[in-house]
C-alpha cells in the first residue's frame, strides 16, 4: 500500500465490495482499485486471486452483460459492443459474447421498441409529413439503441406499413 493512501479496506475487500454490487470486468476492477490508490503489484495479486476463485471472468461477464442488456434494455449489437469495449473487455471476448444474439431475436427486439414508440406517438402514418417525422424518430431511437442500419431500415419500414394498415389508429 502507498503511504499516501488513506487507511481503509484492503484491495481484496474493496474488490469484493465492487463485485457485490454487480459483476465487473477485470479492467473495471483494476481501474477502480488504482483510483483508490492501491499499488500495481497488490492489484495484480487481487485480480489473480479473484480469477482463481472464479469470481472474475471476462468471458462470463461479457456473456451475462449481453444477455441482460439485450433482453431487458433493448440494446442492439452495436451498442453492446461499445459498452463492453468501454468496460475494457477485449475484442475477441466481445465478439464471442455477441455471437449469442440471434439476428431474428435482435430484429424482434427492435420491432417491439419501434411499435411501442409509434403507439405512444400521435403521428398519423397516412400523412406524408408525419410519416417522415415518424420514420426519423423511429430510426433515431433504434440507432441510439445500437441496432445496425439494415435492421433499422427493415423494422421502421415494417412498423410504418403496419400502422398505415390501421386507419383507426389515433
Amino acid at each position: 500500500m502507498t503511504a499516501d493512501r488513506p487507511s481503509g479496506p484492503s484491495a481484496w475487500d474493496a474488490a469484493l465490495r465492487l463485485l457485490g454490487v454487480r459483476a465487473r470486468s477485470r479492467s473495471e476492477i483494476r481501474e477502480r482499485l488504482q483510483r483508490r490508490g492501491f499499488e500495481a503489484a497488490e492489484i495484480e495479486s487481487v485480480l489473480t486471486r479473484l480469477t482463481e476463485a472464479g469470481l472474475l471472468d471476462d468471458a462470463e461477464f461479457a456473456h451475462e452483460w449481453v444477455q441482460s442488456r439485450h433482453r431487458h434494455s433493448g440494446r442492439g449489437r452495436l451498442a453492446l459492443r461499445r459498452e463492453l469495449r468501454g468496460k475494457g473487455v477485449d475484442e475477441e471476448t466481445v465478439t464471442q459474447a455477441l455471437a449469442a444474439i440471434e439476428p431474428d431475436d435482435e430484429r424482434e427486439n427492435a420491432l417491439v421498441l419501434a411499435r411501442r414508440k409509434l403507439a405512444r406517438s400521435r403521428l398519423d402514418p397516412a400523412d406524408y409529413e408525419q410519416r417522415a417525422k415518424a420514420y426519423r424518430q423511429l430510426a433515431g431511437l433504434l440507432g441510439r439503441r445500437g441496432y445496425p442500419p439494415e435492421v433499422i431500415t427493415s423494422v421502421v419500414g415494417q412498423t410504418l406499413a403496419e400502422a398505415g394498415e390501421h386507419p383507426d389508429r389515433p
